[in-house]
């Protein structure tokens, strides 16, 4: 029997043709439809300027090294989450502060924030796990008081909205990630969406190698019109036109996405409802989320048993995540399990169920089928 992925891309032969269409053009990369791509992102984050990527996690590198964040600063952020969201931060020199995460949701939880927090504190780093936004009235809130930026990691939750407002448009620096099993693709890629135009400025220099082509800024006036130079060290995380002509066939079908996605998680929660050693995703009532993951929760310590009996039997099901800082390369840096008993907790538990816009409605039976099987 086929095994069921947890997530995978979705495309089309509109898709095809749009990078086909690249590839028989003038430009491969540094071109019009990255342009293009980054205003469609714009207009789907409350119109704030986006800068493209070559993954999500260069994304967060180039938000972090926008804020300036380097050795002596500080950034609070989620243990739930892939480690890039706090190791790019790392890389910068920045030490990492793990607040707990919210039993029920596993989104960082506001009251541990605030009991890290101090003046040493550069950026509030939030995670929308699985789709559904963070708490960031609080958030905001609390990083004002203390002279700091808040960066909300949208790698889950692009076309998400919280009290009404799109992710993009809720903190002061948004992260995405088009990996092939997130909402949408570009192959690899990822994007930066910032509020103040000079934020976003200093992440497009980071992810063109640190080059200033703005005459008024050049520090050596006497060259010629070929002049470039660089003030800053930045990196080549330039996404390319064929990236970004998936990008833009694949944000148009956004809604589609999220409309399937939506169904695909009440068909789970309907048929799941009664079923007795799991735990079903909580949803805020001010979010419209569209749902990454489905992570339900195995009870009485039996995750594991679960997880394989489930790819015994064809049920690609996952895990989502270790706590950050259970991996060797932050325990070495003398952080310590039993920091964060929520997130531990959650972990203990997490279980993801297959969900992407492909799925159909007798293989989400199939899934709750093998699932009920391995409980009893």
């Amino acid at each position: 029997m086929t095994m069921l992925p947890y997530g995978r891309q979705s495309i089309t032969e509109d898709d095809i043709k749009a990078v086909t269409e690249i590839l028989r053009g003038d430009w491969l990369t540094t071109g019009p439809a990255v342009a293009a791509f980054e205003a469609a992102i714009s207009k789907v984050s409350g119109g704030h300027r986006a800068v493209t990527a070559t993954s999500g996690s260069a994304a967060l590198h180039m938000a972090y090294a926008a804020a300036g964040v380097s050795t002596g600063d500080r950034v609070i952020t989620t243990p739930m989450t892939f480690i890039a969201t706090a190791a790019m931060a790392s890389v910068l020199g920045a030490t990492i502060d793990f607040a707990d995460v919210e039993e029920d949701t596993a989104l960082i939880d506001p009251n541990a924030v605030d009991a890290l927090i101090d003046d040493r504190t550069k950026i509030i780093a939030a995670v929308d796990y699985a789709g559904h936004p963070a708490d960031y009235d609080r958030l905001n809130s609390s990083a004002a008081r203390a002279g700091a930026l808040v960066l909300d990691d949208a790698a889950h939750s692009i076309g998400s909205t919280y009290k009404g407002r799109p992710v993009g448009d809720l903190a002061d620096l948004t992260t995405f990630s088009f990996f092939p099993t997130k909402n949408m693709t570009t192959g690899e890629g990822g994007a930066v969406v910032a509020k103040e135009n000079a934020l976003a400025q200093r992440a497009h220099e980071f992810h063109f190698i640190g080059l200033i082509r703005d005459a008024e800024r050049f520090r050596l006036t006497t060259e010629g019109p070929w002049h470039q130079e660089v003030h800053e060290f930045g990196m080549n995380y330039r996404l390319t036109d064929i990236a970004c002509a998936l990008g833009l066939s694949q944000l148009s079908r956004l809604n589609a996405f999220k409309d399937r996605r939506s169904k695909i998680t009440a068909r789970y929660t309907r048929a799941l409802a009664d079923v007795d050693g799991i735990r079903l995703p909580v949803q805020r009532d001010h979010v419209d989320v569209i749902r990454h993951l489905y992570p339900i929760r195995i009870l009485d310590d039996r995750r594991r048993q679960i997880f394989e009996r489930m790819r015994a039997d064809g049920i690609g099901v996952q895990v989502n995540y270790m706590p950050v800082y259970w991996h060797p390369v932050y325990a070495d840096a003398g952080y310590q399990r039993g920091m964060c008993p929520n997130a531990e907790s959650f972990y203990a538990e997490e279980l993801s169920l297959p969900i992407y816009p492909d799925l159909t409605d007798s293989e989400v039976d199939r899934v709750v089928d093998a699932l009920i099987r391995a409980l009893h």
